[in-house]
């Protein structure tokens, strides 16, 4: 399943979600908690003005590591309707939801997809048709460049679906855990295939220290093409405060990476 179609599924089950509430419903009357900031800003994208959201995980914080406070249970337990993404992004949600005592009703975003294997009112279908043209035109660009412009490296693996939707390689220095040390031997190893086969761009992400990708582009003079947001939308004031902006600005800044054969 690609990215979009990964998203629509997501979509889909917030609509279906909403139908079951009343035609009179006020944004006070319904509570939505929603398990981070990329969900939860997609869920406000639907629901508009006929719920209020809570997002536990918030902006420039990282979903993995997180630690649940007070304040999160209370919010779960007075949900109506709770939204994770489930397939083990969130560690803690199943304890938080169990141990709340919440009798809302629990939708996973990513229920029946196929995962990779990796180590006011607002009408909803106005934002899809959004992202399908956003999708479009990076299809569009990308279908210009060669074989050789398509390798990026990232501090952590984040971006495997994206990967496989556009035809990209991503290489990282550690898996999917944040938390995670690369050892001496798989840094050095990465370092010199990056000299021997070279890479579009390296990019620091925003949950992660940009230490190691800094260290990475000294020993083989790969520039860094900017910043990805992964797993987390950006503070008020930044160029990713939406997944559709963050969306843009990945995609923005990636394309203008690969397509600058200049970058290294």
């Amino acid at each position: 399943m690609t990215l979009m179609k990964t998203l629509y599924a997501g979509l889909v089950s917030v609509s279906l979600a909403l139908i079951a509430l009343p035609a009179t419903a006020q944004k006070d009357d319904v509570q939505i908690v929603a398990s981070f900031s990329i969900l939860g800003d997609m869920v406000e994208e639907v629901v508009g003005e006929l719920a209020g959201v809570t997002t536990i995980v918030g902006p420039d914080a990282d979903a993995h590591i997180y630690q649940p406070s007070v304040a999160d249970a209370r919010a779960v337990a007075e949900a109506d309707v709770i939204f994770v993404n489930g397939l083990g992004f969130e560690t803690w949600s199943d304890t938080l939801i169990t141990e709340s005592g919440t009798e809302a009703v629990v939708h996973v975003a990513t229920e029946g997809i196929t995962p990779i294997e990796v180590d006011g009112e607002t009408d909803p279908q106005a934002y899809i048709t959004e992202l399908k043209a956003l999708d479009a035109e990076t299809r569009t660009r990308l279908a210009e460049l060669p074989a050789n412009r398509r390798t990026v490296v990232t501090a952590h693996d984040a971006f495997g679906y994206l990967a496989d939707a556009y035809g990209l390689t991503f290489l990282a220095p550690v898996g999917i855990d944040t938390e995670a040390e690369p050892s001496a031997r798989d840094l050095a190893v990465l370092i010199q295939q990056l000299k021997a086969e070279g890479a579009a761009a390296l990019f620091v992400e925003n949950i992660t220290s940009p230490a190691l990708v800094q260290q990475i582009s000294d020993e083989t003079g790969i520039a860094i093409g900017g910043r990805l947001f992964s797993d987390a939308l950006s503070e008020r004031g930044g160029p990713a405060t939406s997944y559709l902006a963050m969306f843009q600005h990945n995609l923005g800044a990636l394309l203008d990476a690969l397509g600058n054969p200049t970058a290294r």
